[in-house]
């Protein structure tokens, strides 16, 4: 998932991903790399993908390169999280069964957590309590959030 900001001016996932202290705003070399990146990825086939990969250290070559099949949505993923470093954002990627507070909910539907609690209590999303806070899984907000998408978006 890529932070973008939401009306209210905050990064709809602001404080959470998988590794947090991985997550950074991409540095210039990171961001020249990312846009470079793109322009070969740019010109795969959008079907499944036969991908080379050689690990190493840049320019050092490799007798046999490993490789692998991308599935085509992979494939897409990894173009738009590198579209977006190459833009300068810092992107975090959440597993669909990850517990999300009901700030992180109501910004992924870029909404209030006021509201988000009304959802809540109307039984619109399915919750769980831990202690004394409700805890949604991504899952469950992008399904609300599919359900409930204007007509055309």
């Amino acid at each position: 998932m890529v932070a973008k900001m939401t009306g209210r001016g905050r990064p709809p996932l602001a404080p959470w991903a998988a590794n947090l202290a991985e997550l950074h705003e991409p540095s210039v070399e990171e961001i020249n790399a990312a846009r470079m990146a793109v322009r070969i990825l740019a010109t795969l086939d959008q079907g499944d993908m036969l991908v080379s990969v050689a690990p190493g250290p840049p320019g050092e070559a490799r007798a046999t390169p490993e490789a692998f099949t991308l599935p085509a949505t992979l494939f897409r993923t990894l173009v738009t999280l590198v579209e977006e470093t190459g833009k300068g954002n810092a992107v975090a990627i959440v597993p669909m069964g990850t517990e999300l507070t009901t700030q992180q909910a109501a910004d992924l539907l870029d909404i209030s957590r006021p509201h988000l609690v009304k959802l809540l209590a109307r039984g619109e999303l399915p919750y769980r309590m831990v202690g004394t806070h409700r805890k949604i899984r991504a899952r469950e907000v992008l399904r609300y959030r599919a359900r409930n998408a204007p007509a055309g978006s």
